[in-house]
């Protein structure tokens, strides 16, 4: 994400300034002219040099200047995504937070959104078999079903019994929702959230975007819908906590995409438990392919006077 876009060692940068300060001055003593015009009238000048015809907007000057600035971005090292610690757990916490309301009844996916959505669970358990995992279910209001557990065979029989006759009010309550399986996590020292609903209602967008704004959890939106203007619209709604959609498939492809992104998640804690994927090496390339341009014949020849 672009709000994650930092440099690892931000000091480098102020190297920088005397790449600026080189530049200025190899642009000043590079051109013909200024090394004659202490010794050739001004006005003769321009008849005495010659320069090269083919002589471009650009000179050896800027592309070393050029290269050194990536330089020193990359040893400055640009990063925006986090990468597990070594020491993690195998599998992190997982947040199961499902909406269960009237439309999770419709019967267009069969057998019904909510049944396929209990199924879908079911399939995720047994791929993190003994992993941390709770659940959250809301309507007009949200609930912990269960806290984080190791326990599958729990977290199986509380899913199976959701239903919106069970729910206490009607409506729906997303961020509500999410701040609960924030907290369950909490206990679990982090980990990722697997939000399931078939629609978001448009009063929520702002209690959605406060919540995000508190909140780094990552989330990932598997809508049970078929493809169609309605989960567009859903996968649209969720944008706002920058939800990573999830499409429904008739096998399990969907669960096998959920578990690997949810093996790992970043611990709470601080940025002392925090470890950032560098990015600096993709600038190598660009580097390499400028220094190869002062290999050219006749790259680095001055002009010379007549």
């Amino acid at each position: 994400m672009i709000s994650a876009f930092h440099f690892l060692r931000p000091w480098w940068l102020v190297a920088i300034v005397p790449a600026a300060l080189l530049w200025t001055a190899l642009r000043r003593s590079g051109s013909g002219q200024a090394r004659w015009r202490s010794i050739v009238a001004p006005h003769l000048l321009p008849y005495l040099l010659v320069e090269s015809r083919s002589q471009s907007k650009w000179n050896p000057a800027d592309l070393a200047a050029v290269g050194w600035v990536l330089s020193i971005i990359a040893v400055a090292g640009p990063a925006w995504r986090q990468e597990p610690t070594p020491f993690a757990d195998d599998v992190a916490a997982l947040a199961v937070v499902v909406r269960v309301t009237p439309s999770m009844m419709t019967d267009d996916v069969q057998p019904s959104r909510l049944a396929r959505s209990v199924e879908k669970i079911e399939d995720l358990l047994k791929l993190r078999r003994g992993a941390k995992t709770s659940l959250v279910a809301y309507s007009g209001t949200a609930h912990i079903v269960m806290p984080t557990t190791t326990d599958d065979g729990v977290i199986k029989t509380c899913a199976q019994a959701l239903a919106p006759a069970i729910m206490p009010r009607e409506g729906d309550a997303p961020a509500d929702a999410l701040r609960l399986a924030d907290e369950t996590l909490a206990d679990a020292g982090g980990g990722s959230i697997l939000w399931i609903a078939d629609g978001v209602a448009p009063e929520q967008q702002s209690a959605l975007a406060a919540w995000r704004r508190k909140s780094e959890t990552p989330v990932r939106l598997l809508a049970p819908l078929r493809a169609g203007d309605e989960l567009t619209s859903v996968e649209t709604a969720a944008q706002v906590v920058n939800a990573s959609s999830i499409h429904l498939a008739a096998d399990d492809a969907d669960v096998q995409q959920v578990a690997h992104a949810a093996r790992f998640a970043p611990a709470l804690g601080g940025d002392k438990l925090t470890h950032w994927q560098e990015a600096g090496y993709w600038l190598t390339p660009a580097i390499v392919l400028l220094t190869l341009l002062f290999f050219r014949r006749g790259w680095m020849a001055p002009a010379s006077a007549a």
